[in-house]
């Protein structure tokens, strides 16, 4: 049996957007043997850990430090109910790994679906100057034991693919310790973890597999972890054709989580493989959302361009999900970038209030027969 095959939903969390009282209350009626609170947001709202396994590999993982990234969220919540499916998978795993994770570290942000906390600061920039309260309780959690592993979870834009023409569906990283990007011991654990979830994910996906650049930010959380000496892995979920709701993404996520922490129970550190990290396509930024082609304005002179629109994702008041709301991104020529969605507009009319779409604006025109 393969986790592909006892894989489900856990169908309390079908939205992509999570509440963060519903996943409080999901925790502590379902998990509170499992969780405990490890500090309080700048709203005062909870953060949990959840500490389960019982071996020797120690890991350290956690979801939304971006409020608006929910899929490591969501990946945690399905690995453990599809886990419950496979009692003899489930305890060869929790055998031989320690896994602490902390949800939602962000759950202000998570609340208002803004990659910031409430305090306008993005936790993943915030590793040395700590204005927020909430990289201090990631930096205190990871100073607790000495950590084998680590997971910095999150999601990307759909405007990355591997290779110009299928979408990164999911990315990989093991982050630099220095500008110079040198391959060191730590990195090579990471990449020999990254490979061998590779193997698995390029037969599910393939070509949707791809790898983060590796560029070295000095105040970003996993550069600065790894840098210290806690081997750090980079996940990140992004698009999968005609699926904004993620929910195709969610699944293999949670399958490269699974697959994360079974090489780290059987490597132990070791960095057999690690070569085939590199063998993985870089992310390339190809895509937008949509561009329309060959619009003819309604101009006195002839003029005939592309317009792209990308998605930006908001949580309304009432909605129970997020709703996506398309801006004008460029117009003119846009012949270097690609749409998930083409539409050819030759011959058809350019219905709007204003002769020109204006950038960076939300969509107010119409293209007709």
């Amino acid at each position: 049996m393969t986790f592909e095959q006892i894989y489900i939903q856990n169908l309390n969390f079908s939205n992509r957007y999570i509440s963060p009282e519903k996943l409080f209350s999901y925790l502590q009626t379902n998990l509170s043997d499992y969780i405990q609170e490890i500090g309080r947001s700048y709203l005062d709202k909870p953060i949990y850990q959840l500490s389960i396994g019982t071996g020797n590999i120690q890991i350290l993982a956690w979801s939304q430090m971006h409020g608006n990234e929910s899929n490591a969220t969501h990946a945690m919540l399905d690995l453990l109910v599809s886990l419950d499916k496979a009692p003899e998978m489930k305890e060869d795993l929790l055998s031989k790994i320690r896994l602490d994770f902390i949800f939602m570290l962000n759950p202000d942000g998570s609340k208002k679906w803004t990659r910031l906390n409430a305090a306008d600061i993005d936790l993943n920039r915030d590793f040395h100057n700590e204005a927020s309260k909430e990289i201090k309780f990631l930096k205190r959690a990871a100073a607790s034991k000495k950590y084998d592993y680590a997971l910095n979870l999150h999601e990307q834009r759909t405007i990355f693919t591997t290779d110009g023409i299928h979408p990164a569906t999911l990315s990989f990283l093991a982050p630099s310790e220095n500008p110079e990007r040198t391959v060191t011991e730590n990195r090579k654990k990471c990449m020999a973890v990254i490979a061998d979830v590779y193997t698995h994910l390029k037969e599910m996906i393939p070509n949707q597999v791809g790898r983060y650049s590796d560029e070295f930010y000095p105040t970003s959380t996993g550069d600065n972890f790894i840098k210290a000496g806690m081997p750090t892995i980079l996940f990140e979920g992004g698009h999968f054709v005609e699926d904004y709701t993620r929910k195709r993404t969610r699944k293999y996520y949670t399958i490269a989580l699974y697959y994360a922490l079974k090489a780290m129970s059987e490597l132990n550190s070791d960095t057999t493989g690690w070569e085939n990290y590199l063998t993985i396509p870089e992310n390339k930024e190809t895509h937008y959302d949509i561009i329309y082609r060959n619009v003819k304005l309604n101009t006195e002179h002839e003029c005939i361009l592309d317009i792209a629109v990308q998605y930006r994702e908001m949580k309304e008041d009432g909605k129970d999900e997020i709703s996506f709301i398309p801006y004008v991104m460029e117009a003119g020529e846009v012949r270097r970038k690609k749409g998930w969605l083409e539409v050819d507009c030759t011959g058809k009319r350019f219905v709007s209030a204003t002769k020109y779409p204006k950038l960076d604006s939300v969509v107010d025109f119409k293209i007709e027969d």
